[in-house]
Protein backbone atom coordinates (compact mmCIF):
# COMPACT_ATOMS: atom_id res chain seq x y z
CA UNK A 1 0.00 0.00 0.00
CA UNK A 2 1.28 4.04 -0.70
CA UNK A 3 2.06 5.70 2.21
CA UNK A 4 -1.23 7.62 3.17
CA UNK A 5 0.19 10.22 5.35
CA UNK A 6 1.36 13.37 3.90
CA UNK A 7 3.00 16.53 5.72
CA UNK A 8 -0.73 17.16 6.85
CA UNK A 9 -2.58 14.07 7.19
CA UNK A 10 -4.69 11.87 4.20
CA UNK A 11 -5.55 14.26 1.30
CA UNK A 12 -6.58 13.82 -2.27
CA UNK A 13 -9.11 14.11 -4.35
CA UNK A 14 -12.87 12.51 -2.88
CA UNK A 15 -13.58 9.11 -4.75
CA UNK A 16 -10.34 8.79 -5.71
CA UNK A 17 -7.20 6.45 -3.41
CA UNK A 18 -6.76 7.66 -0.48
CA UNK A 19 -10.08 9.50 -0.24
CA UNK A 20 -12.07 6.57 -0.61
CA UNK A 21 -15.31 6.04 1.55
CA UNK A 22 -14.17 2.62 1.94
CA UNK A 23 -10.56 4.11 3.39
CA UNK A 24 -12.03 6.63 5.64
CA UNK A 25 -13.97 3.43 7.07
CA UNK A 26 -10.76 1.48 7.93
CA UNK A 27 -8.71 4.44 8.64
CA UNK A 28 -11.28 5.05 11.48
CA UNK A 29 -10.97 1.81 12.65
CA UNK A 30 -7.54 1.71 12.33
CA UNK A 31 -6.94 5.25 14.79
CA UNK A 32 -9.86 3.52 16.69
CA UNK A 33 -7.72 0.48 17.31
CA UNK A 34 -4.85 2.85 18.26
CA UNK A 35 -6.51 4.50 20.82
CA UNK A 36 -7.96 1.84 22.65
CA UNK A 37 -5.39 -0.41 22.83
CA UNK A 38 -6.48 -0.67 26.62
CA UNK A 39 -9.60 -1.75 26.41
CA UNK A 40 -11.61 1.25 28.41
CA UNK A 41 -14.92 1.73 27.50
CA UNK A 42 -14.85 5.25 28.16
CA UNK A 43 -12.96 6.70 25.26
CA UNK A 44 -14.38 9.09 22.76
CA UNK A 45 -13.63 11.59 19.71
CA UNK A 46 -14.63 14.79 18.36
CA UNK A 47 -14.78 14.98 14.65
CA UNK A 48 -15.41 18.42 12.50
CA UNK A 49 -15.41 19.38 9.05
CA UNK A 50 -15.46 22.15 6.24
CA UNK A 51 -18.15 22.65 4.37
CA UNK A 52 -17.25 20.32 1.39
CA UNK A 53 -20.07 18.18 -0.20
CA UNK A 54 -17.86 15.08 0.62
CA UNK A 55 -17.79 15.30 4.47
CA UNK A 56 -21.07 14.15 4.90
CA UNK A 57 -19.27 11.34 3.02
CA UNK A 58 -15.93 11.42 5.14
CA UNK A 59 -17.97 11.99 8.00
CA UNK A 60 -20.36 9.04 8.27
CA UNK A 61 -17.30 6.50 7.18
CA UNK A 62 -15.41 7.31 10.47
CA UNK A 63 -17.76 7.28 12.57
CA UNK A 64 -18.37 3.79 11.34
CA UNK A 65 -14.91 3.15 11.85
CA UNK A 66 -14.71 4.40 15.01
CA UNK A 67 -17.76 3.06 16.57
CA UNK A 68 -16.91 -0.16 15.33
CA UNK A 69 -13.77 -0.71 17.91
CA UNK A 70 -16.22 1.24 20.54
CA UNK A 71 -15.30 4.71 20.49
CA UNK A 72 -17.91 6.95 21.09
CA UNK A 73 -18.11 9.70 18.70
CA UNK A 74 -18.83 13.57 19.07
CA UNK A 75 -19.98 15.08 15.92
CA UNK A 76 -18.97 18.93 15.41
CA UNK A 77 -20.63 19.64 12.52
CA UNK A 78 -18.68 22.74 10.00
CA UNK A 79 -16.02 24.29 12.49
CA UNK A 80 -12.73 25.95 11.60
CA UNK A 81 -9.15 23.06 12.25
CA UNK A 82 -8.59 24.69 15.25
CA UNK A 83 -11.64 24.51 16.88
CA UNK A 84 -11.26 20.66 16.80
CA UNK A 85 -7.60 21.32 18.54
CA UNK A 86 -9.20 23.19 21.26
CA UNK A 87 -12.47 21.06 21.97
CA UNK A 88 -10.43 17.96 21.67
CA UNK A 89 -8.43 19.28 24.75
CA UNK A 90 -11.53 20.75 26.52
CA UNK A 91 -13.87 17.55 25.80
CA UNK A 92 -11.60 15.59 27.36
CA UNK A 93 -11.57 13.20 24.37
CA UNK A 94 -8.79 11.42 23.40
CA UNK A 95 -8.48 11.89 19.56
CA UNK A 96 -9.37 15.21 17.51
CA UNK A 97 -10.57 14.65 13.67
CA UNK A 98 -10.68 17.14 11.22
CA UNK A 99 -12.19 16.57 7.80
CA UNK A 100 -11.02 19.16 5.38
CA UNK A 101 -8.27 19.54 2.19
CA UNK A 102 -7.63 23.47 3.77
CA UNK A 103 -7.35 25.45 0.48
CA UNK A 104 -7.53 23.21 -1.82
CA UNK A 105 -10.44 22.92 -4.04
CA UNK A 106 -13.80 21.39 -3.32
CA UNK A 107 -13.59 17.96 -5.43
CA UNK A 108 -10.48 17.24 -2.82
CA UNK A 109 -10.91 16.62 0.85
CA UNK A 110 -8.49 15.46 3.54
CA UNK A 111 -8.43 13.83 7.15
CA UNK A 112 -6.14 15.03 9.83
CA UNK A 113 -5.87 13.90 13.22
CA UNK A 114 -5.53 15.69 17.00
CA UNK A 115 -4.22 13.91 20.14
CA UNK A 116 -5.87 14.15 23.74
CA UNK A 117 -3.50 17.16 24.02
CA UNK A 118 -4.86 18.92 21.15
CA UNK A 119 -1.77 18.75 18.97
CA UNK A 120 -1.49 16.90 15.73
CA UNK A 121 -0.30 14.19 15.85
CA UNK A 122 3.30 12.95 15.53
CA UNK A 123 5.11 11.26 11.86
CA UNK A 124 5.57 8.16 14.51
CA UNK A 125 2.12 7.96 15.55
CA UNK A 126 0.91 8.20 11.93
CA UNK A 127 3.66 5.54 10.88
CA UNK A 128 1.40 3.06 13.58
CA UNK A 129 -2.09 4.24 12.30
CA UNK A 130 -1.01 3.66 8.86
CA UNK A 131 0.21 0.22 9.93
CA UNK A 132 -2.53 -1.01 11.49
CA UNK A 133 -4.59 0.64 8.33
CA UNK A 134 -2.81 -1.72 6.11
CA UNK A 135 -2.78 -4.53 8.55
CA UNK A 136 -6.64 -4.40 9.21
CA UNK A 137 -8.13 -4.11 12.65
CA UNK A 138 -10.64 -7.00 14.80
CA UNK A 139 -14.24 -4.90 15.32
CA UNK A 140 -15.18 -5.05 19.14
CA UNK A 141 -18.11 -7.27 19.97
CA UNK A 142 -21.65 -6.05 19.49
CA UNK A 143 -22.25 -4.87 23.44
CA UNK A 144 -19.11 -2.43 23.38
CA UNK A 145 -20.04 -0.85 20.04
CA UNK A 146 -19.74 2.89 20.59
CA UNK A 147 -22.03 5.80 19.84
CA UNK A 148 -22.46 8.49 17.83
CA UNK A 149 -24.20 12.52 18.67
CA UNK A 150 -24.20 15.84 17.78
CA UNK A 151 -22.69 18.93 19.62
CA UNK A 152 -24.90 21.70 19.20
CA UNK A 153 -23.01 24.27 20.65
CA UNK A 154 -19.45 23.75 18.95
CA UNK A 155 -19.08 26.42 17.31
CA UNK A 156 -20.17 29.04 20.14
CA UNK A 157 -17.72 27.64 22.38
CA UNK A 158 -15.44 27.81 19.71
CA UNK A 159 -15.94 31.67 19.43
CA UNK A 160 -15.76 32.32 23.40
CA UNK A 161 -11.94 30.88 23.19
CA UNK A 162 -11.06 32.97 20.19
CA UNK A 163 -12.45 36.08 21.93
CA UNK A 164 -11.14 35.58 25.02
CA UNK A 165 -7.19 35.47 23.00
CA UNK A 166 -8.39 39.28 22.28
CA UNK A 167 -7.58 42.07 24.88
CA UNK A 168 -10.64 42.29 27.09
CA UNK A 169 -10.60 45.96 27.89
CA UNK A 170 -10.31 46.34 24.08
CA UNK A 171 -13.23 46.65 21.10
CA UNK A 172 -13.28 47.48 17.42
CA UNK A 173 -15.69 50.03 18.08
CA UNK A 174 -15.52 52.36 14.50
CA UNK A 175 -13.47 49.81 12.91
CA UNK A 176 -14.84 48.72 9.27
CA UNK A 177 -13.42 45.19 8.90
CA UNK A 178 -13.83 42.89 5.29
CA UNK A 179 -13.84 39.14 6.28
CA UNK A 180 -13.53 36.67 3.75
CA UNK A 181 -14.41 33.41 4.94
CA UNK A 182 -13.76 31.32 1.79
CA UNK A 183 -17.39 29.48 1.77
CA UNK A 184 -15.42 27.60 4.17
CA UNK A 185 -15.72 26.51 7.75
CA UNK A 186 -15.48 29.61 9.40
CA UNK A 187 -18.21 31.35 7.44
CA UNK A 188 -20.78 31.59 10.46
CA UNK A 189 -18.11 31.83 13.51
CA UNK A 190 -15.46 34.68 12.12
CA UNK A 191 -17.99 37.60 10.97
CA UNK A 192 -19.97 36.79 14.69
CA UNK A 193 -16.85 37.45 16.68
CA UNK A 194 -15.91 40.18 14.86
CA UNK A 195 -19.39 41.71 15.00
CA UNK A 196 -19.81 40.84 19.10
CA UNK A 197 -16.16 42.64 19.75
CA UNK A 198 -17.83 46.02 18.21
CA UNK A 199 -16.90 45.88 14.27
CA UNK A 200 -18.80 46.70 11.21
CA UNK A 201 -18.70 43.83 9.49
CA UNK A 202 -18.69 43.36 5.84
CA UNK A 203 -18.76 39.38 5.31
CA UNK A 204 -17.53 37.72 1.87
CA UNK A 205 -17.60 33.75 1.06
CA UNK A 206 -20.20 33.46 3.57
CA UNK A 207 -22.88 31.49 1.59
CA UNK A 208 -20.86 27.83 1.38
CA UNK A 209 -22.88 25.24 -0.96
CA UNK A 210 -20.77 22.27 -0.94
CA UNK A 211 -19.01 23.35 -4.23
CA UNK A 212 -17.77 26.49 -3.73
CA UNK A 213 -14.97 26.34 -0.96
CA UNK A 214 -11.95 28.45 -1.75
CA UNK A 215 -13.69 29.45 -5.24
CA UNK A 216 -12.79 33.26 -6.44
CA UNK A 217 -12.14 33.77 -2.74
CA UNK A 218 -10.39 33.41 0.78
CA UNK A 219 -7.17 33.51 1.08
CA UNK A 220 -5.68 31.80 -2.26
CA UNK A 221 -8.35 34.54 -4.00
CA UNK A 222 -7.74 37.24 -2.08
CA UNK A 223 -8.94 39.42 -5.00
CA UNK A 224 -12.26 39.64 -4.05
CA UNK A 225 -12.27 40.58 -0.41
CA UNK A 226 -9.57 43.30 -2.23
CA UNK A 227 -12.53 44.83 -3.81
CA UNK A 228 -14.71 44.72 -1.06
CA UNK A 229 -12.53 47.10 0.75
CA UNK A 230 -11.90 49.25 -1.63
CA UNK A 231 -15.52 49.24 -2.11
CA UNK A 232 -16.54 49.69 1.15
CA UNK A 233 -13.94 52.22 2.36
CA UNK A 234 -12.71 48.95 4.98
CA UNK A 235 -10.02 49.94 7.38
CA UNK A 236 -9.13 46.16 6.92
CA UNK A 237 -9.51 43.13 5.11
CA UNK A 238 -9.09 39.19 6.88
CA UNK A 239 -9.10 36.25 4.22
CA UNK A 240 -9.37 32.54 5.79
CA UNK A 241 -8.73 29.45 3.90
CA UNK A 242 -11.46 26.88 3.63
CA UNK A 243 -10.48 25.53 7.21
CA UNK A 244 -9.83 28.29 8.92
CA UNK A 245 -6.16 28.04 9.74
CA UNK A 246 -4.66 30.24 7.56
CA UNK A 247 -5.08 34.24 7.61
CA UNK A 248 -4.20 36.47 4.54
CA UNK A 249 -4.33 40.32 5.81
CA UNK A 250 -5.20 43.73 3.39
CA UNK A 251 -4.43 47.15 4.19
CA UNK A 252 -6.98 49.71 3.60
CA UNK A 253 -5.84 49.91 0.03
CA UNK A 254 -6.34 46.59 -0.70
CA UNK A 255 -2.62 45.73 -0.76
CA UNK A 256 -2.56 41.87 0.25
CA UNK A 257 -0.25 41.59 3.50
CA UNK A 258 2.71 39.05 4.09
CA UNK A 259 2.49 36.39 6.37
CA UNK A 260 6.18 37.20 7.11
CA UNK A 261 5.65 40.77 7.26
CA UNK A 262 2.98 40.11 9.89
CA UNK A 263 5.29 37.54 12.33
CA UNK A 264 7.72 40.36 12.02
CA UNK A 265 5.34 42.72 13.67
CA UNK A 266 3.88 40.21 15.80
CA UNK A 267 7.53 38.86 17.43
CA UNK A 268 8.75 42.59 18.10
CA UNK A 269 5.00 43.46 20.04
CA UNK A 270 5.51 40.48 21.80
CA UNK A 271 8.94 40.95 22.63
CA UNK A 272 8.59 44.31 24.03
CA UNK A 273 5.56 43.45 25.84
CA UNK A 274 7.90 40.74 27.00
CA UNK A 275 5.35 38.20 26.29
CA UNK A 276 7.81 36.41 23.95
CA UNK A 277 9.06 33.14 25.21
CA UNK A 278 12.89 31.95 24.50
CA UNK A 279 12.93 35.30 22.60
CA UNK A 280 12.98 33.72 19.14
CA UNK A 281 10.07 33.35 16.52
CA UNK A 282 9.48 30.10 14.91
CA UNK A 283 9.16 29.75 10.75
CA UNK A 284 10.12 27.65 8.10
CA UNK A 285 12.82 27.50 5.41
CA UNK A 286 10.50 29.40 3.33
CA UNK A 287 10.19 32.43 5.18
CA UNK A 288 12.25 35.65 3.73
CA UNK A 289 15.87 36.33 4.97
CA UNK A 290 14.62 39.89 5.56
CA UNK A 291 12.43 38.64 8.75
CA UNK A 292 15.64 36.94 9.87
CA UNK A 293 17.63 40.24 9.60
CA UNK A 294 14.83 42.24 11.40
CA UNK A 295 14.59 39.85 14.09
CA UNK A 296 18.59 39.63 14.70
CA UNK A 297 18.35 43.55 14.86
CA UNK A 298 15.89 43.39 17.58
CA UNK A 299 18.61 40.72 19.86
CA UNK A 300 15.50 38.02 18.64
CA UNK A 301 16.22 34.75 17.15
CA UNK A 302 14.67 33.40 14.16
CA UNK A 303 14.23 29.18 14.24
CA UNK A 304 13.48 27.64 10.65
CA UNK A 305 11.78 24.07 10.39
CA UNK A 306 10.67 22.30 7.73
CA UNK A 307 7.56 23.26 5.91
CA UNK A 308 4.76 22.58 7.37
CA UNK A 309 2.85 23.98 10.22
CA UNK A 310 2.94 20.67 12.14
CA UNK A 311 7.10 21.08 11.95
CA UNK A 312 6.72 24.69 13.33
CA UNK A 313 4.55 23.52 16.28
CA UNK A 314 6.95 20.50 17.45
CA UNK A 315 9.95 22.78 17.36
CA UNK A 316 7.90 25.55 19.40
CA UNK A 317 6.72 22.23 21.95
CA UNK A 318 10.62 21.44 22.08
CA UNK A 319 11.85 24.86 22.85
CA UNK A 320 9.36 26.01 24.98
CA UNK A 321 8.72 29.10 22.36
CA UNK A 322 4.76 30.64 22.23
CA UNK A 323 5.01 32.15 18.60
CA UNK A 324 5.50 31.08 15.41
CA UNK A 325 4.15 30.50 11.54
CA UNK A 326 4.14 30.19 7.73
CA UNK A 327 4.92 32.96 5.46
CA UNK A 328 1.32 31.37 3.66
CA UNK A 329 -0.37 32.78 6.66
CA UNK A 330 -0.25 29.95 9.21
CA UNK A 331 -0.12 31.80 12.22
CA UNK A 332 0.34 29.63 15.47
CA UNK A 333 0.18 31.02 19.20
CA UNK A 334 0.41 27.95 21.43
CA UNK A 335 -0.61 30.35 24.44
CA UNK A 336 -4.33 30.27 22.27
CA UNK A 337 -4.34 27.23 20.15
CA UNK A 338 -2.92 24.44 19.38
CA UNK A 339 -1.92 25.09 15.76
CA UNK A 340 -2.59 28.04 13.57
CA UNK A 341 -5.55 29.94 13.82
CA UNK A 342 -6.45 32.54 10.72
CA UNK A 343 -9.04 34.38 12.95
CA UNK A 344 -7.11 34.46 16.35
CA UNK A 345 -4.33 35.76 14.50
CA UNK A 346 -6.44 38.30 12.74
CA UNK A 347 -7.73 39.27 16.03
CA UNK A 348 -4.12 40.17 17.22
CA UNK A 349 -3.51 41.93 14.07
CA UNK A 350 -6.64 44.17 15.03
CA UNK A 351 -5.34 44.64 18.49
CA UNK A 352 -1.97 46.20 17.54
CA UNK A 353 -4.24 48.86 14.71
CA UNK A 354 -6.34 49.66 18.07
CA UNK A 355 -3.46 49.80 20.55
CA UNK A 356 -1.19 51.74 17.90
CA UNK A 357 -3.73 53.83 16.48
CA UNK A 358 -2.11 52.80 12.97
CA UNK A 359 -3.30 51.95 9.45
CA UNK A 360 -3.19 48.75 8.26
CA UNK A 361 -0.63 49.49 5.58
CA UNK A 362 1.67 51.40 8.22
CA UNK A 363 1.85 47.69 10.53
CA UNK A 364 2.08 45.42 7.38
CA UNK A 365 5.20 46.59 6.15
CA UNK A 366 8.58 46.29 9.08
CA UNK A 367 11.59 45.29 6.87
CA UNK A 368 12.45 45.38 3.22
CA UNK A 369 12.40 41.60 2.08
CA UNK A 370 15.23 40.07 -0.13
CA UNK A 371 13.96 39.45 -3.93
CA UNK A 372 12.37 35.86 -3.65
CA UNK A 373 10.62 33.71 -6.56
CA UNK A 374 9.17 30.89 -6.22
CA UNK A 375 7.47 28.80 -9.16
CA UNK A 376 5.80 25.39 -8.90
CA UNK A 377 5.77 22.66 -11.46
CA UNK A 378 3.38 20.21 -11.49
CA UNK A 379 4.14 16.00 -11.98
CA UNK A 380 2.52 12.68 -12.33
CA UNK A 381 2.79 10.81 -8.99
CA UNK A 382 4.79 7.84 -10.02
CA UNK A 383 7.47 10.25 -11.93
CA UNK A 384 10.53 11.40 -9.65
CA UNK A 385 12.06 14.49 -11.32
CA UNK A 386 14.38 15.68 -8.61
CA UNK A 387 16.40 12.22 -9.46
CA UNK A 388 16.81 13.04 -13.13
CA UNK A 389 20.51 14.13 -13.63
CA UNK A 390 19.59 17.39 -16.07
CA UNK A 391 17.80 18.55 -12.78
CA UNK A 392 20.45 18.11 -10.47
CA UNK A 393 22.61 19.57 -12.83
CA UNK A 394 20.53 22.60 -12.92
CA UNK A 395 20.48 22.50 -9.18
CA UNK A 396 24.04 22.20 -8.69
CA UNK A 397 24.75 25.11 -11.27
CA UNK A 398 22.04 26.95 -8.98
CA UNK A 399 23.47 26.56 -5.69
CA UNK A 400 26.73 27.39 -7.44
CA UNK A 401 25.49 31.07 -8.47
CA UNK A 402 23.83 32.02 -5.31
CA UNK A 403 26.52 31.12 -3.20
CA UNK A 404 27.39 34.16 -0.30
CA UNK A 405 24.60 36.37 -2.26
CA UNK A 406 21.05 34.26 -1.28
CA UNK A 407 19.86 30.61 -0.83
CA UNK A 408 17.89 27.89 -2.47
CA UNK A 409 15.32 25.64 -2.00
CA UNK A 410 13.68 22.88 -3.63
CA UNK A 411 10.79 20.64 -2.20
CA UNK A 412 7.98 18.55 -3.02
CA UNK A 413 4.67 19.47 -1.73
CA UNK A 414 3.42 17.52 1.34
CA UNK A 415 -0.60 18.06 -0.08
CA UNK A 416 0.11 17.94 -4.19
CA UNK A 417 2.11 16.21 -6.93
CA UNK A 418 3.88 19.50 -7.26
CA UNK A 419 7.84 20.68 -7.20
CA UNK A 420 8.30 23.54 -5.38
CA UNK A 421 11.48 25.98 -6.50
CA UNK A 422 12.41 29.02 -4.64
CA UNK A 423 15.17 31.31 -4.38
CA UNK A 424 16.14 34.89 -2.83
CA UNK A 425 18.48 36.91 -3.85
CA UNK A 426 19.58 40.53 -4.07
CA UNK A 427 20.96 40.08 -7.19
CA UNK A 428 17.21 39.78 -9.53
CA UNK A 429 19.13 38.51 -12.77
CA UNK A 430 21.11 35.49 -10.91
CA UNK A 431 17.45 35.15 -8.71
CA UNK A 432 15.71 34.27 -11.92
CA UNK A 433 18.07 32.30 -13.82
CA UNK A 434 18.63 29.95 -10.70
CA UNK A 435 14.81 29.91 -10.18
CA UNK A 436 14.24 29.43 -14.34
CA UNK A 437 16.67 27.28 -14.77
CA UNK A 438 15.54 24.12 -12.47
CA UNK A 439 12.30 24.95 -13.47
CA UNK A 440 12.64 24.15 -17.02
CA UNK A 441 14.73 21.15 -16.71
CA UNK A 442 12.30 19.84 -14.03
CA UNK A 443 9.31 20.18 -17.34
CA UNK A 444 11.44 18.53 -19.52
CA UNK A 445 11.51 15.33 -17.47
CA UNK A 446 8.17 15.60 -16.51
CA UNK A 447 7.31 15.99 -19.91
CA UNK A 448 5.47 19.47 -19.43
Amino acid sequence: MTKLFGTDGVRGTANIHPMTAEMALRIGAAVGRYFRRDGNSAHRVVIGKDTRLSGYMFENALTAGLTSTGMNVLLLGPVPTPAVGLLTRSMRADLGVMISASHNPAQDNGIKFFGPDGFKLSDAVEAEIEALVAAGVEPTEAPNIGRAKRIDDSRFRYIERVKSSFPRQMRLDGMKIVIDCANGAAHHVAPMTLWELGATVIPVGTAPNGHNINEQCGSTHPQTAAEAVVAHGADVGICLDGDADRVILLDENGKVGDGDQFMALMASRWAADERLKGGALVATVMSNLGLERFLEDKGLRLERTSVGDRYVVERMRQGGFNLGGEQSGHIVMTDYATTGDGLMAGLQFLAEMVRSEKRASELMHNFNPVPQLLKNVRYSVDQKPLEDAHVQAAITQAEADLVGNGRLLIRKSGTEPLIRVMAESEDEGILNASVDGIVRAVEEAVGG
